[in-house]
């Protein structure tokens, strides 16, 4: 039975934003300011670099009650025991990852801007579904618009969490949360700025 939930500010880790000496020391800031969810996620392909910062980041996160979402790796979230898994268009199906990390774990789905593929993750066993971008992205410039409808739609026709990502600032999350999002996942709002515990509480804020 799963009982960590995804809900409010869904801070993502970005190797590039974080040196890594600094990661679970920026990630702490983070969760201080009011993150309710972390995703670990990092493309390089050095297996042990991030199995060890993995560790690191469940064992801050589990000391804190924080669930630890692995980003696109089903091996890794299983291998450090993570909370769940965030899947891609490119990674491994839904029934994958279910059967190899359990029923206990969240299995997370991008949908970027396709509500049919939202409704085929959750018949499928997403516990929950991201879409976006909905805003100009500096992580991912390229990545498809997504539509305020979505959000909407998701609200009265599914029944898991709905988060919402790309571009969200302060400024413009409140009107994510309005539409139906659940949680607002963000990278560099959080941690590209100097002040990671005030700017992750800006966010925080907006759910309150």
């Amino acid at each position: 039975m799963k009982t960590k939930n995804i809900h409010g500010l869904y801070a993502i880790t970005d190797s590039q934003l974080i040196p890594q000496e600094h990661l679970v020391a920026r990630v702490a800031e983070a969760i201080q300011g009011g993150a309710k969810v972390i995703q670990y996620r990092n493309k390089s392909n050095d297996a042990g670099l991030k199995s060890w910062e993995a560790m690191d980041l469940m064992t801050l996160c589990h000391t804190l009650n924080i669930p630890l979402i692995i980003n696109d790796d089903v091996e890794l979230a299983k291998q450090v025991n993570a909370d769940g898994v965030h899947l891609g268009s490119d990674d491994c199906d839904i029934e994958q990852a279910r059967q190899h990390l359990g029923d206990d774990k969240l299995i997370g789905v991008s949908c970027y801007n396709n509500f049919d593929n939202a409704i085929d993750a959750v018949n499928r066993g997403a516990d929950y579904i991201a879409f976006g971008r909905f805003f100009s992205s500096s992580t991912k410039p390229d990545a498809v618009q997504a539509d305020l409808t979505l959000l909407q739609r998701a609200k009265k026709e599914l029944s898991v969490p709905v988060v919402a990502i790309g571009g969200i600032t302060p400024e413009n999350g409140t009107s994510l949360i309005e539409a139906g999002a659940d949680a607002l996942a963000v990278i560099h709002g959080i941690f590209g700025q100097t002040d990671i515990t005030a700017a992750a509480a800006r966010y925080a804020a907006l759910f309150e």
